[in-house]
């Protein structure tokens, strides 16, 4: 048995019978507390859309189980359209929306019954509710009617903005001969957003990437600081978001016809700063969470995220270049996480360590997520196309 296998063994224990998947703790059940949370049901949805794609014996029906959920489920807004957040939160995110149109596009490709259409209300959505087409990026937040827009704009949920409509992009091109022209526009969207991001509010601050902005797009560097470990908007540098910004230039770079230079030399840069300030930056091994401005650490925990992001930069950046270096950097944080955050009873990895190794709880509860750890795992020595999905479909 594969470290795949095991990992998707220990996702399908978060089916729930009444629809969707719940949020694992760290013995492999449900917290039943927390209700059904959209992000957690979209990514493991797309998880199980990619187990189908590799031939794995009842992920369609557990990725099927996850479409029904986003289409017919209590996460699904009847009245006004769109997704809640979760079963207790009523708000419309554009980060767990941008997990719909992923689950959408990785089921289409999947051929998962149910994914056209989920994709089709997702992309509606996303595109008519979030995409602000004069910013080139993605709004952050309505109120559950839509008619109240957040003030905070985020580069989190861009970041994943761009994974999703360069997934629902190759999904079009592999069901629909009309729809080149829309497979297009959504790549268009992702450079616009990737090179205002990468291109310039990274490269300008020498690869110390502000995560935080005002309404009119002004960085807010000091946003979060008396809450810096927050799973979602910390305060800082997010060393993990700059390695994963580093491997969807890439992801973008393979989508586009004709691919400006600047796409590979700044995922370059983006992963050489992130590698080289990030690790053990407080003398321990492995990625801090978050760092100052001056480089210095301020969550100390290791997440597996920021992990997985960092051997999945290194392996795509190996494949693109053909560098042994960012190969040997790619086995090496494997070991490095094979021994510190694997967990033998689950199959999964910890989701939370000290800088010491024991687990922690700070800012991650429990073991939730397959989808970082699974993305790793399938990006290994596999082809860099525009998604996950295109790259094993073909």
């Amino acid at each position: 048995m594969t470290e795949l296998d095991r990992l998707l063994d220990f996702a399908a224990r978060s089916r729930l019978p009444e629809g969707g998947f719940g949020y694992l703790l760290d013995d492999g059940s449900v917290d039943p507390a927390r209700g059904q949370e959209t992000w957690i049901v979209a990514r493991m949805t797309h998880v199980f859309g990619l187990a189908h794609l590799l031939g794995r014996p009842g992920a369609a029906e557990l990725a099927r189980h996850g479409v029904l959920a986003l289409t017919e489920g209590p996460l699904h807004d009847e009245e006004h359209g769109g997704w809640s957040a979760s079963t207790a939160d009523p708000t419309k995110a554009a980060y767990v929306h941008a997990f719909a149109v992923l689950a959408g596009a990785t089921a289409t490709t999947a051929g998962i019954e149910g994914g056209r259409p989920l994709l089709a209300e997702a992309l509606g959505t996303w595109l008519g509710r979030f995409w602000d087409d004069d910013a080139g990026m993605a709004v952050e937040e309505w109120d559950a009617a839509w008619t109240t827009l957040s003030d905070y704009r985020g580069v989190n949920a861009n970041m994943h903005g761009v994974e999703a409509v360069l997934a629902a992009a190759d999904a079009l091109d592999a069901v629909a001969d009309d729809a080149v022209g829309a497979a297009t526009e959504l790549r268009a969207h992702a450079l616009r957003t990737t090179e205002r991001v990468v291109h310039g509010w990274a490269r300008e601050r020498d690869w110390r990437l502000p995560e935080h902005y005002s309404t009119d797009w002004v960085p807010l560097p000091e946003y979060n600081r008396d809450r810096p470990a927050d799973p979602f908007r910390p305060y800082g540098v997010t060393v993990g978001h700059q390695f994963e910004w580093s491997r969807l230039a890439l992801h973008l770079r393979a989508a586009l016809d004709d691919p400006p230079t600047w796409l590979l030399d700044d995922a370059i840069g983006l992963f050489e700063a992130a590698a080289r300030r990030g690790w053990a930056a407080d003398a321990h091994d492995g990625f801090p969470y978050t760092l100052d401005w001056d480089d210095r650490p301020v969550v100390v925990a290791r997440m597996h995220w920021v992990l997985c992001e960092a051997v999945a930069a290194a392996a795509a950046l190996a494949e693109v270049t053909g560098q042994d270096r960012y190969r040997r950097l790619a086995e090496r944080w494997r070991a490095h996480g094979e021994e510190r955050f694997a967990d033998p009873a689950t199959g999964n990895w910890h989701h939370e360590l000290t800088p010491t190794g024991e687990v922690g709880t700070g800012t991650w509860v429990g073991q939730p997520d397959a989808y970082h750890l699974a993305q790793m795992l399938l990006l290994d020595g596999r082809p860099v196309r525009g998604s996950l999905a295109a790259a094993l479909s073909r």
